[in-house]
Formats: structure tokens, C-alpha cells, sequence
């Protein structure tokens, strides 16, 4: 009876309120399709499955993007791989952060940079798009540039007016044997995130 009456007066359960400040969303941002699952753009996508698959998690196809979720020391991780295409990572997230109702401040978005050597990571709380179509699309959705963003290097080593083979193109070699340790210290940042918080998981990891 009671329960009915919170509802029908929209008051929300304590509990509902905690689940939601335990509830963090981590957007990596990538492109669908089997031809661009190891491309260098494609990082936010790769750290997402590294994470869920060390977590026993898999990703179900829903709206706007494929989503998994684990459970880390009483926070849920949200992890979202959005199917708009890099070009409309804004749909999905906002479309997510609505129906999970998780505020920006627990959101954490993953994408690659080319203006950081190979595995270089920076986490800022805010900062420009970079020239980055999908943070681009992001910041127009979301009309703000305060989102926490980690990026990851892929470098910049491409010949003149091959920036977007290079981008699109597949990791080289030893961009391979370097991916395993990197991949396991991006794991490491999307907990810290949740557990730790954003300033102190900048401290810790910016630069390593």
C-alpha cells in the first residue's frame, strides 16, 4: 500500500536514488561493422570488450548500441558501444543516460587520439572535440564540453593525406603486442572511475 502511494505521488525510493549515484555509463566510441573491429579507430570498442570479457559480461544488441553491464564492489558499470556510427555517438549515449538516468558526472566517454603517441593515456574532465568527429557530435548533443573523456593514443605516424587509411586502417605488428598491457591498464581506469573518482583517477593514470 504504501509502495502504491510513493508511486502514484512519484516519490522515489531511497534505494532507487542510491542505485542511481552507484550507476556509471562508459561509452566507448567505434564504428559497427566486421571491417572496423581492429582498426585503430575503433579503441573505445576494443577496451569495452577487453573489460567485459575479464568480467564475465557480454554485450546484448539494443537500442542505439550494444550494451553490457558488470557490477564492481557495489557499482554498475554500464558499458555501451553505440551503433549510430562514430559520426551520431551523441544519440546513443544521450538515449542511454535518459533511460538509466545516470548524470554526466558518471559518464565516461573512450576514444582514440591522434595527437598522442601509440598507448599514451589522457583523461581530462573537459576539454575540446580535437578535431574528433564522435566527441564533436557529442558535445553538439549534449551542449557542453564538461564530460569526462579518456583518450588513447594511436599516434599520428601516417604520410601526408593518408590520415583517414590510417585512422580506419588495422593496428601494425607491434601495435599488436603492445595492445594486451595497455588494454589492461584502460580496464584499470574504467574502475578507478567508479571506485576512485575522476580527479583521483587522472592522478593516477595520466601519462602512464
Amino acid at each position: 500500500m504504501i509502495q502504491w502511494l510513493n508511486n502514484l505521488l512519484g516519490v522515489e525510493k531511497t534505494s532507487d536514488k542510491l542505485d542511481d549515484m552507484n550507476k556509471f555509463l562508459i561509452v566507448g566510441l567505434g564504428n559497427i561493422g566486421a571491417e572496423y573491429v581492429n582498426t585503430r579507430h575503433n579503441i573505445g570498442f576494443k577496451v569495452l570488450d577487453f573489460i567485459a570479457n575479464i568480467e564475465g559480461a557480454s554485450f546484448d544488441n539494443l537500442k542505439l548500441g550494444a550494451v553490457a553491464e558488470i557490477k564492481i564492489k557495489g557499482k554498475t558499470f554500464i558499458l555501451l558501444k553505440p551503433n549510430t556510427y562514430m559520426n551520431l555517438s551523441g544519440k546513443a549515449l544521450k538515449y542511454w543516460m535518459d533511460k538509466e538516468k545516470i548524470a554526466l558526472d558518471k559518464v565516461l566517454i573512450i576514444t582514440d587520439d591522434l595527437n598522442l603517441s601509440f598507448g599514451t593515456i589522457r583523461i581530462r574532465s573537459k576539454g575540446s572535440d580535437g578535431g574528433h568527429n564522435g566527441l564533436k557530435n557529442i558535445t553538439q548533443v549534449l551542449n557542453t564540453q564538461e564530460y569526462a573523456r579518456f583518450r588513447f593514443g594511436i599516434s599520428d605516424a601516417f604520410k601526408k593525406g593518408k590520415q583517414v587509411d590510417y585512422v580506419l586502417g588495422n593496428w601494425d605488428e607491434e601495435e599488436k603486442t603492445k595492445l594486451p598491457e595497455r588494454l589492461e591498464i584502460a580496464s584499470e581506469i574504467i574502475k578507478s572511475f567508479g571506485l576512485a573518482g575522476l580527479e583521483i583517477t587522472m592522478t593516477s593514470y595520466n601519462g602512464k
